[in-house]
């Protein structure tokens, strides 16, 4: 496993986040497993692993959907804690993580910790993935925010929200907005809507259904404003409860603090 295309932003005086790519190769994976297969039987010979035709494995080792899906879980569990320890490190913290509540804390300086990270692999995207070779790379993006002065949320996305998952759950007064929109400007502004609802759903710990249904049509205009943009952060205030919107468009992120 390997975090790449890593960017740290600091937010305020006591708030810091950090995006990664993380990724694993299948090839790596399969050269362990036969070394371990190896190890248990006497009369294998020893392979020049680089040489493998791998392709003659590729039957037998292909991973099926659930499996597929389950590793890529796996792997954004992980890459998230990894990147908080590089996120940690930078920052010369020397602090574990407290997983037995949430929202998760550090345990000993009382950080706020959350996590993001992009979309598990479905069974349409799987299914054309396990039709590759063993040389496939799993990969996700992953974001990690902390914060001293109270929970916060981040979320990472780097797919757009279809129209009608965004009808179906979207206030009226939002929807009333997005609709008189050019579909372009309509699809960015409900994919920032879409992070904003996933944060605050993480710091508040609302129902998916409460979370996603929240009415935040008064940011509409300052979100639209923060796309016209080109810097690399933009930071929209909240009338309530009195957090901000950070916006990384690089980064694919939104990080409410």
């Amino acid at each position: 496993m390997s975090l790449t295309q890593l960017h740290y932003t600091q937010l305020d005086a006591t708030t810091w986040c950090a995006t990664a790519k993380v990724s694993e190769t299948f090839k790596a994976q399969q050269e362990k497993i036969i070394r371990q297969t190896a190890a248990f039987t006497s009369h294998i010979a020893c392979y020049d692993f680089a040489e493998l035709n791998w392709q003659h494995y590729s039957v037998a080792m292909t991973l099926s959907v659930r499996e597929l899906a389950h590793k890529q879980r796996q792997l954004q569990r992980q890459g998230v804690r990894l990147l908080l320890k590089k996120l940690l490190s930078k920052l010369n913290i020397n602090d574990s993580l407290d997983e037995s509540s949430f929202p998760y804390r550090l345990n000993n300086n009382g950080y706020y910790v959350c996590f993001s990270h992009t979309s598990s692999a479905n069974k349409s995207s799987v299914n054309e993935r396990s039709a590759s070779t063993l040389n496939e790379t799993l990969e996700s993006r992953v974001a990690v925010i902390i914060s001293r002065h109270r929970p916060v949320g981040i979320d990472v996305e780097s797919n757009h929200v279809k129209w009608r998952i965004a009808q179906r759950f979207y206030s009226i007064n939002e929807l009333s907005v997005l609709n008189s929109l050019p579909i372009s400007q309509r699809d960015n502004l409900a994919k920032l809507l879409w992070q904003i609802k996933e944060s605050f759903i993480k710091i508040h710990q609302y129902t998916l259904a409460q979370g996603l249904g929240m009415n935040y049509a008064a940011l509409i205009p300052d979100l639209m404003c923060c796309l016209e943009g080109e810097s690399t952060i933009q930071v929209v205030q909240c009338d309530l409860p009195h957090y901000r919107v950070a916006i990384l468009p690089n980064q694919q992120t939104i990080v409410i603090f």
